[in-house]
């Protein structure tokens, strides 16, 4: 395995997370330019719209969002003019400093996992984000392009492991006591150990820190990782926690479900948030209130 952030004196994704989870608050904002919101923003459902919607976003939530997370659907739905905005937003907010998760849920094999790799995190590719979502269902060696090339360009990757609709549960829960999410899980977190190496190299992190392999979990999964057994803690690496807000799930909820591991969830809310708007402002002021949510005791 290469070593964590080979590329010279570039700090790994997990420690810039961690530390915008720290200073901002753990609220990841999904950028979700969905058809209906466009529409009740006043905006076309076009390339002109998607631009306006995804640019205002930025703008209100990239100063208090520890991250933005752009749906690539939403996007792609739009052809070659949907990804130049796609485009055009990761590099808007790479010039603000803001982190940025491409929730493009990649997943194959060999050549063509390559291929997504190189798309979304390697140096100099236009659509190349701070961090990207995968899907491991080809199993989680499969990623290992993208696994090696974000360790070598201190980008991320979130996997996703435990996900809170319906149909999940007929894949990840398969295997009791040795379900596939719990094989994700373990996966994920020997996978990090590549972070908390034994050398001195500036790139190894401390303990406490968080590694660039992240998990997805929903924020609605319930009692699922109690009854799975699963141990996000020894993951060390953040959990993305998708449905806070408008799919059902409370500040509260998190606390509840993560317990131990809170520390490390990235609450992300995209409806509940987005509804607020078009006037940025709005869209603060309800980024405000989650984050409130989420800080407190």
């Amino acid at each position: 395995m290469p070593e964590a952030a080979a590329t010279a004196g570039r700090e790994s994704f997990g420690s810039r997370l961690g530390r915008a989870m720290a200073e901002r608050g753990p609220l990841c904002v999904g950028i979700d330019p969905h058809p209906a919101l466009l529409q009740r923003w006043g905006l076309a459902d076009d390339a002109a719209g998607l631009e306006s919607f995804s640019l205002t976003v930025l703008e209100a939530v990239g100063p208090l969002a520890a991250a933005v997370k752009p749906q690539v659907a939403l996007y792609e739905r739009h052809g070659s003019a949907g990804m130049a905005v796609l485009e055009r937003t990761l590099a808007a907010a790479a010039e603000a400093s803001v982190l940025t998760i491409a929730d493009a849920k990649r997943g194959d094999i060999g050549s063509t996992m390559a291929a997504y790799a190189d798309a979304w995190l390697r140096d100099g590719s236009a659509l190349a984000a701070d961090s990207v979502t995968l899907s491991p269902y080809l199993g989680f060696e499969s990623l290992r392009p993208a696994l090696d090339l974000a360790a070598q360009t201190g980008r991320g990757v979130f996997v996703l492991a435990l996900t809170s609709n319906p149909e999940g549960a007929s894949v990840q829960h398969v295997g009791g006591a040795d379900s596939v999410a719990r094989r994700i899980v373990t996966a994920a977190a020997a996978e990090n150990q590549r972070y908390f190496a034994s050398d001195t190299s500036e790139n190894q992190l401390a303990a406490p820190d968080l590694a660039s392999v992240g998990l997805v979990v929903g924020a609605t999964v319930g009692s699922a990782l109690t009854e799975l057994d699963l141990d996000l803690v020894a993951v060390r690496g953040p959990i993305l926690a998708p449905g806070l807000g408008a799919q059902g799930a409370t500040a509260a909820d998190l606390r509840r479900t993560f317990g131990a591991a809170y520390g490390q969830v990235l609450g992300t809310s995209s409806r509940e948030i987005l509804g607020a708007g078009p006037r940025v402002r709005d869209l603060q002021d309800a980024a405000l209130r989650t984050l409130e949510e989420l800080r407190a005791p």
